[in-house]
């Protein structure tokens, strides 16, 4: 599976459960249940690497803003739902967090920027498939601390100038 295939299936099951990251997800093993085993774990691996990389200060600020606080676990459950927001919208997350005030269309803190489902699809299908436990991807781990410049969650006014457009849109 090469990333355009990768991108394509995270496309195709997002549409197909019109946004909500649990139904995604469901979609997903289904649609991961039709592959060979080998391809799983290619998607495994290109999901670990882009939720490997999305460990960052900026996108945890981002993430923060966005949901009113974020412990560690709630980001790393808003890593994968931003994978499964597909590629335009993880890269331009990427590259500038702020920029999530456009690139959402809507944003429902009950449901949405909580992916932790589809953090697991791929070892759910991996297992139904072959009934063992999904094997090391050999992809190395995110390091012990984000990248970047750490934030200050508690202060909003830093908060509020290091995210404009994202304090603007969903925090006032």
């Amino acid at each position: 599976m090469d990333e355009t295939e990768f991108w394509e299936l995270i496309d195709a099951t997002r549409e197909a459960a019109e946004g909500d990251p649990e139904e995604q997800a469901d979609v997903l093993v289904d649609r991961l249940l039709q592959l060979d085993p080998d391809l799983v774990l290619d998607f495994a691996r290109h999901f670990e690497a882009r939720y490997n990389r999305a460990y960052h200060w900026d996108l945890w600020g981002a993430a923060w803003v966005l949901l009113d606080g974020a412990s560690d676990d709630a980001f790393d459950f808003f890593r994968c739902w931003l994978i499964g927001q597909g590629r335009e919208v993880y890269e331009g997350a990427l590259h500038d967090p702020d920029a999530l005030a456009e690139l959402l269309d809507d944003f429902d803190e009950e449901i949405d920027g909580d992916g932790e489902e589809l953090g697991y699809a791929a070892d759910e299908a991996y297992e139904q498939l072959t009934g063992t436990v999904a094997p090391d991807l050999g992809i190395a781990p995110a390091p012990a601390e984000p990248a970047g410049t750490p934030v200050d969650f508690e202060n909003e006014r830093a908060l509020a100038e290091r995210f404009p457009r994202l304090w603007d849109r969903f925090r006032e």
